[in-house]
């Protein structure tokens, strides 16, 4: 038997709930509450104009740039 060939008995780490699958969803679930509960107008600058809008638009906008980006990073790791 080559070493290739030896698994271990434990199931850490492997199926759906791995620590760090556990750990983005705690992270989505806190974001998703923080902008719930931040429902006041803002004035924000985008680069030059001032935007008044809700805070939770704007932080929902950025919780979604900051989840492409993620996607786009671990996308493109190597394997």
């Amino acid at each position: 038997m080559s070493p290739k060939d030896v698994s271990s008995g434990g199931r850490s780490g492997t199926g759906p709930f791995t620590p760090a699958r556990i750990l983005v969803l705690v992270i989505a679930i806190l974001s998703i509450v923080f902008i719930a509960e931040n429902t006041g107008d803002v004035t924000v600058r985008v680069l030059i104009p001032l935007v008044t809008m809700p805070l939770y638009a704007a932080l929902i906008a950025m919780f979604a740039a900051g989840m492409a980006c993620g996607a786009y990073v671990f996308r493109r790791r190597p394997k």
